[in-house]
């Protein structure tokens, strides 16, 4: 055997091989300790290294196993424990470290995969193809017995590094979760726009115009009151829902009878008793009582009735003559 396998064999010492107890420890004597790969983190360190008086329960290894994905990952963890050059490998000292791992898990009574025992095989047999003396002049002719397996080393990382690159991304349902939330229903709140004086007018002068189309000759005696139309106006409305403004007239009244309603609303406007609004511009006018509508809406009072209380002198000077004329003979 050649210098390589002539390291000694690291002994494998099993305190007790019971079921239920049974505690395991590699000993490496000359060997520095690994610690390239931690197996463990307890209290957010890393651990490298075993205690020696570690209690190893059984089947403990089993969790150990299944973190090398096959023979090449434990391989080439191996290798990279040590930094060793996967190009010149010491295949003495890998075969050997390999089939310790490969006793460890049979003391331990572990199932191995038929995978794991073929690459034990395969190191065998490169490390005794390497033992084999060689004739000088065939060196250069013969391929290294170690070929085969770098290649196939050497692949097996780049894909693991590709595949490590892939886990990394950001993926869903483990990294990115998807949320969804239904929308809110908004209602917008729509400003109503000032009511300006040329609207009022350019209402009523639309209701003129019904006014005009439905009017009859009909003559009639009584008088119209301003004061009166607002008592029947406020009587109508509401302080908590709005009616439309021309609903307030009635055309079968003729002209003088629009231009009464129209004065008193006007009026009532003067004083604050309505309240006028539009929604948007050349849309209908709708009218509602204010809050501080009078609770005794007779005392209302227009200056467009004072006329009709108190006739002028001419007036009631003429009235005097048509009477006087009456008594002559």
């Amino acid at each position: 055997m050649s210098d390589e396998g002539a390291a000694e064999k690291p002994q494998l010492r099993v305190v007790d091989s019971t079921p239920e107890n049974q505690t395991a420890s590699l000993l490496e004597e000359g060997k520095p300790a690994q610690s390239e790969m931690p197996f463990a983190v307890v209290a957010g360190e890393a651990v490298t290294e075993l205690p020696q008086d570690l209690y190893i329960p059984p089947h403990a290894l089993e969790v150990f196993l299944e973190a090398f994905e096959g023979p090449l990952d434990l391989l080439l963890y191996l290798i990279r424990r040590q930094n060793l050059d996967i190009l010149d490998i010491p295949i003495a000292d890998i075969t050997q470290q390999y089939v310790e791992y490969i006793e460890v898990m049979t003391e331990l009574q572990l199932d191995l995969a038929g995978e794991y025992l073929l690459m034990a095989a395969m190191l065998a047999e490169i490390k005794s193809r390497m033992l084999l003396p060689r004739v000088e002049e065939d060196e250069d002719e013969e391929d290294d017995p170690r070929a085969e397996l770098v290649r196939r080393l050497l692949e097996y990382e780049r894909f693991k590094k590709a595949a490590d690159g892939i886990s990394e991304l950001p993926r869903m349902e483990r990294d990115v979760h998807q949320a969804s939330a239904e929308p809110m229903e908004r209602r917008p709140v729509q400003q109503l726009p000032d009511l300006q004086l040329k609207e009022i007018l350019v209402a009523f002068k639309d209701v003129l115009k019904r006014a005009e189309v439905l009017a009859h000759h009909h003559i009639r005696g009584e008088a119209l009151s301003v004061r009166q139309r607002m008592t029947e106006v406020l009587e109508r409305l509401d302080a908590t829902e709005f009616i439309e403004f021309k609903s307030l007239f009635d055309p079968t009244e003729g002209r003088m009878g629009v231009t009464v309603t129209f004065l008193s609303l006007l009026e009532l406007l003067k004083e604050s008793l309505i309240e006028l609004a539009q929604a948007e511009a050349y849309s209908p006018i709708h009218v509602r009582a204010a809050a501080s509508s009078p609770a005794n809406i007779s005392e209302l009072t227009s200056d467009f009735d004072a006329a009709d209380d108190d006739p002028p002198e001419e007036s009631q000077a003429q009235i005097n003559t048509d009477k006087d004329s009456t008594d002559l003979p």
